[in-house]
């Protein structure tokens, strides 16, 4: 099976002063992230955007799979996430809740299917099982046809 590889590396300083630069094993993305980008509204990405990224396209992708072992050929899934990081108790941080937001294109499948493979496959998406210990994970779609 495949393995994938990112690398990060936090340079010049504590946490916040320090930068940091978060590089993709294929070479896709590389950027800079910081104290600011991460737990603030600064220039910059973060582990949580990109934790966002990697669940929005696994689902997507896995809900697109189900519908088709299904027999429906999807025209679009497109998935948006939102990653909250908020203060933990007792300090530090955590990942809170997850929001993964579905607008879908398929023809010929009913409302109610299409809802529970939405369901079925936050449970199943490989970053979902992956992301169990976030306490909230919540989904909402919208079906097109």
């Amino acid at each position: 099976m495949a393995v994938r590889k990112a690398s990060a590396t936090w340079s010049d300083g504590g946490l916040k002063e320090g930068k940091g630069h978060i590089e993709l094993g294929s070479g896709a993305y590389e950027g800079q992230y910081n104290f600011s980008s991460r737990f603030e509204e600064g220039t910059g990405t973060n582990p949580e955007e990109l934790l966002g990224a990697a669940h929005a396209g696994c689902y997507a992708m896995a809900l697109s799979a189900g519908l088709e072992r299904a027999g429906y050929t999807p025209e679009k899934v497109a998935t948006d996430a939102k990653v909250h990081l908020t203060p933990k108790d007792g300090g530090g941080f955590e990942i809170s809740k997850i929001e993964l937001m579905v607008d879908a294109n398929v023809p010929g499948i009913e409302e109610d299917k299409f809802m529970e493979m939405v369901e079925s496959t936050k449970e199943t998406c490989i970053v979902s099982v992956a992301l169990g210990g976030v306490p909230n994970m919540e989904v909402s779609a919208t079906l097109n046809q």
